[in-house]
């Protein structure tokens, strides 16, 4: 089994759709809602994590694409500003499951965007707003 954060953005036409039902049940696939933005007549944003046999999430990830929906990997949607980062390591401490650390020999903190589930305490916490959001 594998799992994939993705961020989904639905054109207007789509948003009244059983498009997640259809994952469940034509893919057989599990899914966790990490955030959601999905309004009549808008364009709809769903953040979430995908989950079941490899092929099943790349069929399904297919299915999606075929219908038109834009689909990002979650990484790109969190970010540091580097040149505002001042390295003070508040967002480390804020940091539920430690995408953000620091290095103890150089004191310099780092980002992993691949365990970032874009909860945005760092972003709250963050004294120069490097910490950025995008969904």
């Amino acid at each position: 089994m594998i799992s994939r954060k993705l961020v989904l953005r639905f054109p207007t036409h789509l948003v009244d759709k059983p498009i997640i039902y259809r994952l469940v049940k034509d893919y057989d696939l599990v899914f966790n809602i990490l955030k959601a933005d999905i309004s009549p007549q808008e364009e709809g944003v769903l953040v979430f994590e995908l989950s079941g046999e490899p092929q099943a999430v790349e069929s399904g990830v297919a299915y999606l694409r075929d219908l038109g929906v834009h689909i990002q990997p979650f990484s790109e949607d969190v970010r540091r500003d580097e040149d505002k980062c001042t390295h003070c390591g508040v967002c480390v401490v804020m940091c539920p499951t430690g995408a953000l650390s620091i290095d103890r020999t150089t004191m310099l903190v780092s980002f992993d965007s691949s365990k970032c589930i874009a909860c945005e305490a760092c972003i709250e916490a963050c004294p120069p707003r490097a910490m950025q959001i995008r969904f």
